[in-house]
């Protein structure tokens, strides 16, 4: 099966979780009056929101290349990934206004029962459990798309965590526990969308995907090879790409010389992991 495919089903997996945790979410902060327990379920819809994203993005991204896309329309994914972070954005800036406000406007009474506050230990660990998942297929398929959106996660499974612990303050009369821990969960979700960030753009903007010295050394490595130089990469793993050209023996014929190059292509998809090599010879 497509590595496409297997992204899809994933991600429809992971969507049907998600709206699991929102309705959970959702009916425990209406019934309790809880705005913390409500932006936590703002919070995981965003999460449904990036996976109904991540089905349309993977179905552009397994297009294959086309006239107008040489290269593929793989970089489609990545610009899902990056546009996770906007929603990210949003979730902090939703999280951190909403504790101001409390923290500002005095004593908020939260009245969560024993079974809400087990349903919303339940969410969290779904919460965990869709993060380590998605975390690792995204890294057995090479998906940018799904390993971005597991960080999500992962800043909701830290929301979730921050809201359980502050219901069980409120409980206490602690009010402002709530508040306080929404701030320091809000660092976290920059701090998570500062990587996606890191990760992406140099895809985008086609930063060299492997040192140059590597390719040149391994492509001098091959037998009849004077010299490598002009040497280009972009892509990220597992989809990269590298372009070079040798230098070999003017004397050298036209099958000789060809046979060098379908060597130096061989040597440099193995050994560096490159998913499609141009090589251009020139007699030295």
């Amino acid at each position: 099966m497509p590595a496409s495919a297997l992204v899809r089903r994933v991600v429809l997996g992971l969507l049907v979780a998600n709206l699991a945790v929102v309705g959970a979410k959702l009916a425990v902060g209406l019934a309790s009056g809880s705005l913390a327990v409500l932006g936590s379920a703002v919070d995981s819809a965003v999460d449904a929101l990036n996976n109904v994203l991540a089905l349309i993005v993977v179905r552009v991204a397994a297009k294959a290349p086309d006239e107008d896309h040489p290269y593929g329309h793989g970089k489609f994914e990545t610009l899902g990934a990056l546009g996770i972070v906007g929603f990210l954005s949003i979730t902090c800036f939703e999280l951190v206004r909403g504790a101001v406000n409390d923290l500002t406007s005095g004593t908020r009474r939260v009245t969560v029962t024993d079974m809400q506050l087990a349903v919303l230990i339940l969410a969290l660990g779904v919460n965990v459990l869709i993060t380590w998942y998605e975390h690792r297929r995204g890294t057995e398929l090479g998906s940018e798309l799904l390993v971005a959106d597991a960080a999500h996660t992962r800043a909701d499974v830290f929301i979730t965590a921050g809201v359980v612990v502050g219901v069980l303050f409120a409980r206490q009369g602690l009010w402002w526990i709530d508040p306080a821990l929404a701030i320091v969960v809000a660092f976290v979700i920059v701090w998570v969308a500062y990587r996606i960030v890191v990760r992406t753009v140099p895809v985008l903007v086609d930063q060299r995907a492997i040192p140059t010295g590597h390719i040149q050394e391994t492509a001098q490595a091959v037998p009849g090879v004077k010299r490598a130089y002009g040497i280009r990469s972009r892509g990220a793993a597992p989809v990269r790409y590298a372009e070079v050209t040798i230098a070999v023996d003017r004397n050298a014929n036209v099958q000789e010389a060809h046979a060098i190059a379908d060597a130096v292509e061989e040597r440099l998809k193995r050994d560096l992991q490159l998913a499609e090599v141009t090589v251009h010879v020139e007699p030295c």
